[in-house]
């Protein structure tokens, strides 16, 4: 797990990038999804529904559905899926939890953090899916 998003996230992130690499439209249930990720297909089918109703996944219902990209990889950020599934309070809110820290009344960590939490993010709105392409099938390749 890591450590500024959810399991959930993570694995939204990892279904995104593995539809991201497939040919447009061509679906891909669950059962599949799982196996290639090597996660529980119960918890791809929650996070792929999370994905379905923010409109970055689509689906198709019945005996041959399943889930595909429903974006151009090209128009796809990785930024927009944490917002779906994590929000961006990670980038907003104290990293220790701390109430009421800002500049003005800060936590131990809260000037490095800071600096993280910005090239976190800048990295995350900057890069698309079609950037990642190659070093996903790299990765998918070796999971």
């Amino acid at each position: 797990m890591t450590v500024i998003f959810s399991k959930k996230c993570e694995l939204g992130l990892q279904a995104v990038l593995f539809l991201s690499i497939k040919k447009e439209k061509l679906i891909f249930n669950a059962t599949e999804v799982s196996n290639e990720l090597k996660v529980p297909k119960e918890f791809v089918s929650k996070v792929l529904q999370i994905l379905t109703d923010s409109g970055i996944v689509g689906s198709k219902k019945g005996k041959n559905g399943g889930f595909y990209l429903a974006k151009r990889p090209s128009s796809i950020r990785l930024i927009d899926i944490v917002e779906a599934i994590d929000g961006k309070s990670v980038f907003e809110n104290c990293v220790l939890g701390f109430p009421g820290c800002s500049n003005e009344n800060p936590c131990p960590v809260h000037n490095k953090w800071g600096r993280l939490r910005e090239d976190a993010y800048k990295m995350l709105s900057t890069e698309t899916l079609e950037q990642l392409k190659e070093k996903t099938l790299q990765k998918l390749v070796n999971l």
